[in-house]
Order: structure tokens, then sequence, then C-alpha cells
């Protein structure tokens, strides 16, 4: 009989990925990952990087974003489409798969929606702490949805933002937004416009769903000294800030070749300067360097940070029983027999 209990791999549902965040802490978890960021990204080199497999329609994209560091493989589907909240659904939905290079079989199974939204925040605080102005405590976020809430939570868990200004142009959003981050200890304002939810914040974070070219901060709303965190421009046609705010501000990026693609970058001409984030995390050239430089975090998200989350998500559920044990891999006592491993399966089931 097959030794199949050898084989099976740890699953981490949603269920399980909520409990794995609130048993580590929402802060903790936060401040966690982002070292794992970190060490990944000062290891960029070694990395297998190509741009997502993407496949676009007119509702949304469906996406693959794999990478490798020569020991480890990883990869996450997910998808983007604003629609879906018409019909009560998510507007992202993600799964991933850790695996071991030597052999290819897998070594973790989870669901990467909510740890999606987990590791661009973190993502974005991380960078926000080599480029946002020093002492920075005050953040605007535009585009209250469902990645707002995590946004707040890193800057406050990394830097120490404890002031947020809100707007959405639907105003329930930020209404809930700010219900949901109350026990929190920020000092939350709703705001009527963007000009308005940017007075005062040294942050400014865009993080906006729908799929086509917007302009949510012109270039008339940004002063000197700001550094803008452009979430919500992900994808080929989508993009929230004026083409003349990125011509006055340093750009910072994870991977050109994709950003490039979908970027708030897909603006400007292909040999348009920016920086490789990775470079300034490894201490190789210089985040922010003076007071009232422009900086933008271009952020798309890339594989290497979804290989960090995965990586921090295996040795989390170490010790713990926050995952299912799933029987995924066909693994017969004779590797050559998969064919004989029916045939007792079915003699099995017959004598029963």
């Amino acid at each position: 009989m097959e030794n199949r209990a050898l084989n099976v791999v740890p699953f981490v549902s949603v269920d399980h990925m909520m409990t794995l965040v609130l048993h580590v802490g929402m802060e903790r978890f936060l401040v966690e990952l982002a070292e794992y960021i970190e060490e990944d990204f000062r290891r960029w080199p070694v990395f297998d990087k190509t741009p997502r497999v993407a496949s676009h329609s007119s509702n949304g994209v469906i996406e693959l974003m794999p990478t490798s560091d020569g020991e480890l493989y990883g990869f996450k589907y997910v998808n983007g489409h604003p629609l879906n909240t018409r019909s009560g659904r998510q507007t992202v939905t993600a799964f991933g798969v850790l695996a071991d290079v030597g052999s290819g079989y897998p070594m973790l199974l989870t669901e990467m929606t909510i740890l999606t939204a987990l590791r661009t925040a973190a993502m974005s605080a991380l960078a926000a702490m080599h480029l946002a102005p020093a002492g920075a405590r005050c953040m605007a976020i535009i585009g209250n949805g469902a990645q707002s809430e995590f946004q707040a939570m890193a800057f406050k868990a990394l830097l120490g933002i404890d002031r947020l200004r809100l707007f959405d142009i639907d105003a329930s959003a930020s209404r809930r937004c700010a219900a949901n981050l109350g026990a929190y200890g920020f000092d939350i304002a709703i705001c009527r416009s963007p000009q308005e939810a940017i007075e005062g914040a040294q942050v400014i974070t865009t993080v906006t769903a729908d799929k086509q070219h917007a302009t949510i901060l012109t270039d008339n709303m940004v002063g000197a000294g700001v550094h803008i965190n452009a979430v919500g421009g992900d994808c080929p046609g989508k993009t929230e800030l004026h083409r003349d705010i990125l011509m006055r501000a340093e750009i910072f990026v994870e991977y050109p070749p994709q950003t490039r693609i979908e970027g708030e970058i897909q603006q400007l001409a292909a040999d348009h300067p920016v920086t490789e984030l990775w470079q300034v995390i490894s201490g190789l050239t210089a985040g922010r360097r003076d007071e009232r430089q422009i900086t933008v975090f271009d952020s798309v998200g890339f594989a290497i940070e979804d290989f960090s989350a995965l990586r921090y998500v295996r040795d989390k559920i170490r010790s713990t029983d926050f995952y299912d044990r799933l029987d995924l891999l066909a693994d017969p006592d004779e590797p050559r027999d998969l064919f004989g491993m029916l045939l007792r399966h079915a003699a099995k089931h017959s004598a029963a």
C-alpha cells in the first residue's frame, strides 16, 4: 500500500491564514514579512526574473507570477477584475505554491488573497522607509477599497504613520475604512476631494481600482518633498498619476521590464530613467536625497515579493496546526508503477 501520508502538502486556507495573522499579530506579521522581502531584495541577482504572464480581457486580467532562487520555486495565480464588486465578489483573488527545486515537489499551497494584500502593504512601507521624508507621520490614502486598511497598518508598523486622510469617490468606502481602523490609534479625517486629502500629508498612497487611464493626482496638486506610493496603476492601460508629476519626480520601481508595461511609467518614453528599488535596499544607490525631492514608488507587484511571502508563511506555520494536510501528490511506493497504484486502489474499494 502506498505511503501517501509522507507526501501530503501543507494547505493554508483562508480561515487558517486569518488565524495565523491574528496569532502572530497584524503589525508584527507586516514587519516580519517586510524583513523577508528585504532579505530577498538584497539577493536580487540570484533570482529568475520575468514579467508576469498575463491574460487580459475587457473585464480584467488573470496572471501567473513565477520566480526561483535556484533552491525554491514559487508562483502566484492572481486576477484583477474591478467589476466583480458589483456581484459581491473580490476584485483580486489569488493562491500560490512554493516548491523544492531539487525534487520538483510542492512544499506549500496557500490562499494568497489576504496574503497578497499584506505583502503589497509590507512592500509599500518597506519602500517608504527608504523614500519617504524623515519623520513622516501623515498619509493620504486615495481609493479606500480592499487594500487601504492594510496599507495604513503597514505604514503604522514600519514608519510610525498615525494620521490618515481618506478619500474615495464612494464616501461609504471611506467611512468603512475609518471604522475598520478605529481601534488602531489613528487620527483619521474623511475628505471630500483628493486635493483636500493630500493637504499636510508627507506620504500619498493612490490605490484605486478602475482599469483605465485616470488622473487621480494632477501636477499642480503635488508639492515638493512628498513621497507618492502609487499602488493602483498595475496593468496596461491603467494609471493614476498625471504624466507631469512623473517628469519632475525620482521614480523607483521593482522590475523595469514589467513596470514599463503595467506601471505609471507606461506613460513615459522607454528610456526614461528609473531606479530599481533592490539597489536602494542593498545600499548600492541612494533613495531620498533631499527634503524637497518628490519620490514615486511605481508599485505593480513582483514575483519575488510573493516568493518572500510564501517563504514567510511556510516558516510561520511550522509548529502550528494552522494548515490542512492536502493529499495532492500521486506517489506510489514504486515510482514507475503509477498504473498499479490505480489497480490497487480499485481492488481496495472492490473488497470494501
